[in-house]
């Protein structure tokens, strides 16, 4: 399969991503009688990523998420020559996805963008008012739990064809523990495209919302390769699609 097409099926997944999950946090969480509240945004986060891993897992991998292909080089499971296209395909289709969240948003009267779109914050714009370090240290380990949880789910040893579903299910849990402390990044393309729509102070945290998710699922990846795996376990310099590849 050609970068090209990899990299298409990456957008198509982020996409879907921001739309699902930050869609579900804008649109439903606290409709009239009927809100789906952080339980259902957490699973609706899930859900994106579970239905897309089936969807195109066998195609790019279903990165969908800038840490994730970086976590995935740091275990010598994704060649460094294919970080950029995949990065640049996963923040585009986070700003799609955004936009489109937008236009669909405005779409009802009294709309504003006060309300902060999902978008990702520390201090006075964390969701329960956590401190800079909380929010740090939150994304970070959750990221590296996400990392850990995406190399043993994918690993060669593992039961075959039931990663996207501990996957999915991980992304869930991990919403369910941190959309009070951050909003939930470990994503800094999901974080991107809200971001900015918010502008000002949506922007101008964005920076811990790249940083955090890049340290942990970078450290994941070193950890996993130097204490987890098998010799002879390192993918480096094939086809990304078989990281996350759900047949045998």
């Amino acid at each position: 399969m050609s970068l090209v097409k990899r990299s298409v099926a990456e957008f198509i997944g982020t996409f879907w991503l921001v739309l699902g999950g930050c869609g579900a946090a804008v649109l439903a969480a606290a409709f009239p009688n009927l809100g789906i509240g952080f339980a259902g945004v957490s699973l609706a986060f899930g859900l994106t990523l579970l239905t897309m891993a089936f969807a195109i897992g066998h195609i790019s991998g279903c990165h969908i998420n800038p840490a994730v292909s970086i976590g995935l080089w740091a275990a010598k499971r994704f060649p460094a020559t294919e970080l950029l296209p995949y990065i640049a395909a996963q923040v585009l289709a986070g700003i799609a996805g955004a936009g489109v969240l937008y236009l669909i948003a405005s779409g009802k009267a009294g709309f504003s963008l006060s309300g902060g779109f999902a978008s990702n914050g520390y201090g006075l714009h964390s969701p329960g008012g956590y401190t800079l370090l909380a929010c740090l240290v939150c994304e970070v380990v959750m990221t590296f739990m996400f990392l850990m949880i995406i190399l043993g789910s994918t690993d060669r040893r593992a039961p075959k064809g039931f990663a996207p579903i501990a996957i999915g299910l991980s992304l869930t849990l991990i919403h369910l523990i941190s959309i009070p402390v951050t909003n939930t990044s470990v994503n800094p393309a999901r974080s991107t495209g809200p971001a900015l729509f918010v502008g000002d102070w949506a922007i101008a945290e964005l920076w811990l919302f790249w940083l955090a998710p890049i340290v942990g699922a970078a450290l994941a990846g070193l950890f996993y390769h130097a204490f987890l795996d098998e010799p002879g376990e390192e993918t480096e310099g094939t086809p990304a699609s078989a990281q996350l590849r759900t047949e045998k």
